[in-house]
């Protein structure tokens, strides 16, 4: 082979480049790690948690694909110029990907199942979150078995149809036994559903009251960013309120006018016993919220100038629910479940449920909402204050105490 042969050979001319770029590469790969070394450490932490970066790694990750395709463009196009067969059968690799995603696609169910199955929350803690764990369990069976087949069905039709040059479509236009199979079997499926879902909903808000197990009333109250609980007194009934009546005193606006009220008590946390209908009265004071207890499935929106009622049994105390999760730090909680405002991630109480005895001792030492402040801006008689002991012997001192106390009762 002459030299001029030698240098124009094309196998020649590849490994030329070939080395050159490699030699290329090393030249550079050095310099940049011996500057590497002699430069200061830069902390590249915050571009990571930028916008910016991860905009510029899909554009580049685009510009490596329309790359790819431009280059497989050209490729076809001179076997095309030269006369040869297309060297990519396209109908093939799109098969091959369709049959790919139905295998990935099917393990993706399956690790949804596993991994974030066992994410979602516990058995219900109330008796009708049973009953809407049982209706959400059967809608998702039904609906994983459908998505499923007609997965299949897509795919594997689109696998094993692909085109062919050997063989002709089937022209098949209409069928009416699979139209009205495909037609009348979801429409009772979803019948079915419908009518579980109107039952069910029916038996949670539309109770009959039981005379020998009235519901504890307890009102919550939602406002940027905080929640209000109260909770009646002896009478049983949580007192009227009026948005005219808020003052900065009298900030849930209770109209004092309505006995039922001045007996009202305040609570940080919300405490019920297990076992008791619980019924909720919740409204809002400013822009609407939403009441989320996830454990009690309860979850209603709070809205300005109404009142939302919602009435549930506890089955589970507290206590029972750290012993199945095996966390001694549970705690159930009620959220706001709508973006309210800035504060929005921080709206949220306890909730603690106990026996009927725990109960009756938290609830005796709980303060009332109507304090002598208020007695004075409503004209209300000011209650008694608790008398000192007096000293071992002097009776004196007891009689003059019994003697006030009984003026004062008069007074009111």
């Amino acid at each position: 082979m002459s030299l001029r042969k030698f240098i124009t050979n094309k196998t020649t001319a590849a490994l030329a480049v070939l080395l050159t770029v490699f030699a290329n590469t090393s030249a550079f790969a050095q310099e940049a790690a011996a500057g590497a070394a002699a430069a200061p450490k830069v902390d590249m932490g915050e571009v990571y948690k930028s916008v910016i970066f991860y905009i510029l790694i899909f554009l580049a990750v685009c510009l490596f694909i329309a790359i790819i395709g431009k280059s497989i463009k050209v490729y076809e196009l001179s076997r095309e110029a030269q006369g040869k067969p297309v060297g990519i059968n396209w109908n093939r690799v799109h098969a091959s990907l369709f049959a790919l995603f139905l295998v990935l696609g099917l393990y993706g169910v399956y690790w949804e199942y596993t991994v974030h199955g066992s994410m979602l929350l516990p058995d219900a803690a109330s008796e009708h979150g049973k009953k809407i764990d049982e209706m959400f369990n059967l809608t998702l069976i039904i609906t994983t078995i459908v998505f499923i087949l007609t997965h299949i069905l897509l795919f594997g039709f689109a696998y094993i149809y692909k085109y062919s040059a050997k063989r002709k479509a089937y022209y098949y236009p209409h069928n009416n036994t699979i139209e009205k199979i495909w037609t009348i079997v979801p429409a009772l499926v979803l019948t079915v559903l419908v009518l579980m879902g109107f039952l069910t909903w029916r038996s949670i808000f539309f109770k009959v009251e039981d005379q020998n197990n009235k519901p504890l009333q307890i009102e919550v109250t939602s406002e940027q960013f905080k929640w209000s609980i109260r909770y009646p007194g002896a009478d049983g009934i949580v007192g009227k309120k009026n948005y005219k009546l808020t003052t900065s005193s009298n900030t849930l606006g209770i109209d004092f006018k309505d006995l039922n009220s001045r007996d009202d008590e305040m609570a940080d946390e919300m405490v019920i016993p297990v076992g008791k209908p619980v019924k909720l009265i919740l409204n809002s004071k400013d822009v609407i919220h939403s009441f989320y207890m996830p454990h009690f499935r309860v979850q209603l929106n709070t809205v300005p100038g109404m009142q939302t009622i919602f009435e549930f049994t506890p089955t589970k105390t507290t206590r029972q629910m750290q012993e199945e999760t095996n966390d001694p730090n549970f705690k159930f909680l009620f959220f706001c479940a709508k973006i309210c405002g800035s504060g929005h991630w921080n709206m949220q109480k306890d909730v603690r449920v106990v026996s009927e005895a725990e109960y009756k001792t938290w609830i005796a030492e709980q303060k009332t909402y109507l304090n002598d402040d208020l007695r004075k801006q409503f004209n209300l008689p000011v209650a008694p204050a608790p008398a000192k002991p007096a000293a071992e012997g002097d009776s004196s001192a007891t009689d003059s105490a019994a003697v006030k106390g009984n003026q004062m009762a008069l007074n009111k």
